[in-house]
């Protein structure tokens, strides 16, 4: 197999973040950190993982920023918009993740990252107040230029020679697709006419690709998960990915559920509770946003148990899930969950999972990974739906009438072969016959 032609990564990457929140500045923190070699990069496949090539017997196993060519640390740079005009630093004092010492060694470069003044409604996001930079323009696809001027600043005074865009911010309202989504034209004319139905995400997403920038979503909005962004991706040579970060009870879902699948073990039911005190909690205590945020956590298992194909094992699988905002744990989420389970005729089991994570500390890799692979992929020449980055996601995309693949393990799977795929490397199929013919 021959690889295909990629540019190199030469330059600087602009990383823009729509919010500027936890998520965010604990994201450029660790970059900064680990590139004055304060930290390492735990939790990111880009810079901590490995690839095997070959057979077993090779031995070939190099880390992945060493197969595929990814922007280095040193060439990243930091912007993003936001409500509330603090800066990156004093964002991060409040958001209370990271430890103020650690904040402090790299603060002198967090409070030179300033917010541009964001695309915001309240009638999308109802919980958040005294926000105090928002655009005004006449109409919403003014907007959008606006979000345009921006990016074309930001490239500019940084030097960047690409972009990507990934978005840190709240999670809104719940909206299924409206008339307005079903292609980019009756989109356009809706952005020009300012159409109630097309949610700030959306503005960002449309600014963005219309700018070749690739854009992933870190929530589970309806942001490019609708026609008329994949015509434009389409359009303009663009990559795009999936919503809604993989990260502390989805992802152990992810884990455990294709695990008692492999066994046959069956589930009567699973319950889900979550606390956390951070404005992501603040946001997912109204309702509609939280309707969202529970779409995306309930579809997870569907997908991976198949209850339509193994009806005796899933198909009365009772699944809960909940979110409660309790200030006092901050960033501290604690997730717990029940799990009912089955197994030889019939007996009764069960599972208890107490997961006391950091949100923000399992978000702010995916959002590195996430924007070396899509410049990555850009640079490729990719364009349209990455199925192959549903690793990071709790609702992955792909093509229409396609369900998504949400074992974590095939998904990974997925991913490693894309970039053996990539490199002109054979694809991996862990048959391992060849090692016993004669």
């Amino acid at each position: 197999m021959s690889a295909p032609h990629i540019a190199p990564a030469t330059g600087k990457l602009g990383i823009l973040t729509p919010g500027m929140g936890a998520v965010a500045t604990t994201f450029y923190a660790g970059v900064l950190s680990v590139r004055k070699g304060y930290s390492v990069p735990i939790g990111s496949l880009t810079q901590m993982g490995h690839i095997r090539l070959g057979k077993r017997t090779e031995k070939r196993n190099p880390m992945i920023k060493d197969f595929v060519q990814l922007a280095d640390l040193n060439d990243l740079e930091f912007g993003g918009w936001d409500p509330y005009s603090d800066d990156a630093y004093a964002s991060a004092m409040k958001a209370g993740v990271l430890q103020p010492n650690h904040l402090e060694s790299v603060g002198e470069e967090l409070r030179t990252i300033k917010p541009m003044s964001a695309v915001f409604s309240s009638d999308w996001v109802k919980r958040l107040q005294g926000y105090d930079q928002v655009k005004k323009a006449p109409t919403t696809m003014d907007l959008a230029e606006l979000l345009m001027e921006d990016i074309e600043r930001f490239r500019t005074s940084h030097q960047c020679e690409r972009l990507v865009m990934v978005w840190c911010g709240s999670t809104e309202a719940y909206h299924e697709p409206a008339p307005v989504h079903q292609d980019l034209a009756s989109f356009e004319e809706g952005l020009k006419r300012s159409d109630p139905d097309i949610a700030p995400s959306q503005v960002y997403a449309y600014a963005a690709l219309q700018l070749g920038v690739p854009f992933a979503n870190g929530a589970p909005n309806l942001t490019v998960d609708i026609p008329a962004m994949l015509e434009l991706a389409d359009l303009r040579g663009v990559p795009i990915c999936g919503k809604d970060f993989k990260t502390g009870q989805t992802l152990m879902k992810t884990m455990i559920a294709p695990g008692l699948k492999a066994r046959m073990l069956g589930i009567r039911g699973w319950y889900s509770t979550n606390i956390l005190g951070n404005r992501d909690g603040e946001v997912l205590d109204d309702p509609e946003s939280f309707k969202s945020k529970e779409v995306s956590k309930l579809g997870v298992l569907e997908t991976i148990l198949q209850p339509e194909v193994y009806p005796d094992l899933y198909a009365d699988l009772y699944h809960v899930v909940r979110i409660n905002y309790y200030p006092p744990r901050g960033d501290d989420k604690e997730g717990w969950d029940n799990i009912d389970i089955f197994g030889w005729m019939g007996y009764p089991m069960q599972i208890k999972i107490d997961f006391l994570c950091k949100d923000s500390i399992l978000a702010a890799p995916i959002v590195l990974d996430l924007a070396l692979f899509l410049d990555l992929a850009q640079r490729a020449n990719k364009k349209g739906i990455q199925e192959w980055l549903s690793f990071y996601f709790k609702s992955p995309q792909t093509a229409e009438d396609l369900y998504p693949e949400n074992d974590l393990f095939i998904q990974l799977t997925k991913l490693k072969n894309n970039l053996r795929d990539l490199m002109g490397e054979e694809l991996i199929t862990h048959l391992g016959t060849e090692y016993y013919e004669l």
